[in-house]
């Protein structure tokens, strides 16, 4: 018997299913990366909020992002070392770039940070659903599951505050 091609299909087979673990595996990562940078980068904007914004609603938002994206970044970051996956420490250079461009915009500050605020949580959201939907892992799974409303939450109050901060 030519065991040959057996063991060419074994072969095949055990570098499928590695793959197929590298691949769910980057997957996790990926959003563990996303969603911390995306927490990071809300608390950060958060801070700048407090510290140019004059307008009581943007300022009472602002808490609300700062407070709770803090303790959801501590949860996944709990999650994520559970599960033996690093989690990033500060925001992506494209994140910090979107602060300092949030920074530099001619129109006021409240509108630019409106407009952020409810394109960033429509990313943000997506984001959770997918994992929601269809992570691999229980644990980030429930994460995203739990996390969900409440990143839905915050976006019909960064759509409200956008109505309120447009021309």
């Amino acid at each position: 018997m030519n065991t040959t091609p057996l063991k060419q299909l074994g072969l095949a087979c055990v570098l499928s299913l590695s793959a197929l673990a590298s691949a769910v595996a980057a997957s996790s990562n990926s959003f563990v990366d996303d969603a911390a940078q995306g927490g990071i980068t809300e608390v950060e904007s958060a801070k700048l909020a407090l510290e140019k914004s004059t307008s009581t609603d943007v300022r009472e938002y602002a808490t609300t992002m700062q407070e709770q994206h803090t303790k959801a970044n501590a949860e996944l970051i709990s999650v994520a070392k559970k599960l033996d996956i690093e989690v990033p420490d500060e925001a992506s250079l494209v994140a910090k770039a979107k602060k300092l461009l949030l920074e530099m915009r001619e129109e006021s500050f409240d509108k630019a940070y409106a407009n952020n605020q409810v394109v960033a949580h429509e990313k943000t959201v997506e984001l959770f659903k997918k994992e929601a939907e269809s992570s691999d892992k229980p644990e980030l799974k429930a994460f995203a599951q739990k996390t969900l409303p409440t990143l839905e939450h915050h976006l019909e109050m960064a759509k409200q505050l956008k109505a309120k901060h447009t021309d």
